[in-house]
């Protein structure tokens, strides 16, 4: 249907002998003829078939209710109607599935709850068929954002026998078998950073989208157990550069958002968010800010806000104090970076001071952090010796340790959560509203 849209546009004339398949959306009757509005899903705008009493199939017609697909042959010609341009004379209707009274999308309100439990069916929903219409867009302008720069799109594993991030919060992996298959514990991935970091120091610029997967117990809005991760890493590449780079992808992100929405991102703006737009312009036309954790603590010290999160110098950052820097105080995208050392990992690179690292957050107001990234470690003896700090076999990361020990070079790279950066486009706001199938404690349906 979208297709047939675009060449109605272009379109001067009649277009005859077409044929169209999708489910309805409504239905009305007069005595001579029925108005049916169509959708295929392939776009957001629905088109009008006006279907004569008689013709082909017509007999049918009292069943092809709200759900029902059906398959239509006609002349695409021009609407004396308000509200299209084109409209499809029918010549020939057919019925291809019928869809029952009890079909639960019909054309009322439901609220968010309600049809994530029937998230086999929600996509048809006009909201829900946007926000996956812009998640498949956004990925296709994920992996030509890195084209464009001349990265190497590499697959790293899901399965794995190490903990990025050392937080423990992983799913084991079983045959149910009493051996282990792979011969030690194996593990569903919390990130391909560090298999991305080995493809750096042959590659040198590289990236990595796929799934991942956390095992935290978290209910809340921004958390889910499975979720999809974009993981650039860098060789020869500093921490100003990382910052600069995770910058100019959101930026890239959102104007492409606003340029190729095909109509979608206007029922965000309309049901979701009526700042939306206006938001997303300002990060694609203000500079971001960008400040220290020590400044940022002192900034959120200072601003005699009552935060349910008492903020120090040494703690992380909630969504709270994210929030407030991007949407109160400097009203616009912020960089964070030089964080203490001890709330960060392992193989984060320590500064000159001996206590911050080369770590960095990008915030967005609505939804706090939305990238995070370093520069890595790359002196063998400080990586050994964070290791130890951590806690870390040397045994277990022998892999990692040889990218320090032949040829290390600097390098850096990030990690953007790609539903919330969903989220921050759509304006939805819970991460289970923008993932089709969400994954999260308790909840694995479909």
């Amino acid at each position: 249907m979208r297709t047939l849209i675009k060449k109605a546009l272009k379109s001067e004339s009649a277009v005859e002998g077409i044929v169209i398949k999708g489910w309805v959306r409504t239905r009305r009757d007069s005595k001579a003829f029925s108005f049916m509005e169509l959708n295929d899903g392939t776009c957001l705008a629905n088109i009008q078939v006006i279907a004569d009493a008689g013709i082909p199939g017509y007999d049918d017609i009292s069943k092809m209710t709200t759900g029902a697909s059906v398959a239509i042959t006609g002349n695409l010609v021009a609407s004396p109607g308000k509200g299209q341009a084109w409209e499809v004379q029918a010549t020939e209707v057919e019925l291809l599935g019928a869809a029952p009274d009890d079909f639960p999308l019909q054309k009322k309100g439901h609220t968010p709850e309600f049809l994530r439990s029937i998230a086999h069916l929600r996509p048809r929903a006009n909201l829900y068929g946007a926000v996956f219409r812009m998640r498949s867009r956004l990925a296709r302008a994920v992996h030509r954002f890195f084209d464009e720069r001349d990265f190497t799109y590499v697959h790293t594993p899901i399965l794995t026998a190490s903990d990025c991030e050392g937080a423990g919060e992983m799913f084991r992996v079983s045959s149910g078998g009493k051996e282990e298959f792979f011969g030690k514990p194996a593990y569903l991935t919390v990130s391909g950073q560090l298999e991305g970091e080995l493809m750096a120091t042959a590659l040198s610029n590289v990236y990595t989208f796929g799934p991942t997967f956390r095992a935290e117990n978290s209910h809340t809005s921004r958390h889910a157990s499975e979720f999809w991760m974009i993981e650039p890493e860098m060789a020869f590449c500093d921490l100003e550069e990382d910052m600069t780079l995770a910058e100019d992808f959101v930026k890239y992100l959102v104007k492409d958002a606003l340029e190729n929405h095909e109509g979608d991102l206007d029922i965000f703006a309309k049901f979701v968010d009526k700042g939306l737009v206006q938001r997303l312009q300002d990060v694609v036309e203000k500079p971001f800010q960008r400040v220290s954790y020590t400044e940022a603590v002192e900034i959120l010290q200072a601003s005699g806000q009552t935060f349910e999160y008492p903020v120090e110098y040494g703690v992380n950052l909630q969504s709270e104090h994210e929030r407030w820097l991007t949407e109160e105080h400097f009203k616009k995208p912020t960089t964070i970076y030089n964080y203490p050392k001890e709330i960060k990992p392992f193989y984060m690179r320590l500064n000159d001071d001996g206590k911050t690292v080369t770590a960095m957050d990008l915030l967005v107001p609505g939804i706090g952090e939305i990238v995070g990234g370093s520069q890595r470690e790359e002196r063998m003896d400080q990586l050994l010796e964070n290791m130890k700090h951590h806690g870390l076999s040397e045994e277990d990361y022998w892999w990692y340790i040889d990218t320090r020990k032949y040829g290390t070079v600097p390098h850096a790279g990030f990690g953007m959560g790609f539903e919330r950066m969903l989220m921050f486009i759509t304006g939805m706001q819970n991460i289970r509203d923008v993932i089709p199938f969400a994954r999260t404690p308790g909840s694995c349906e479909f």
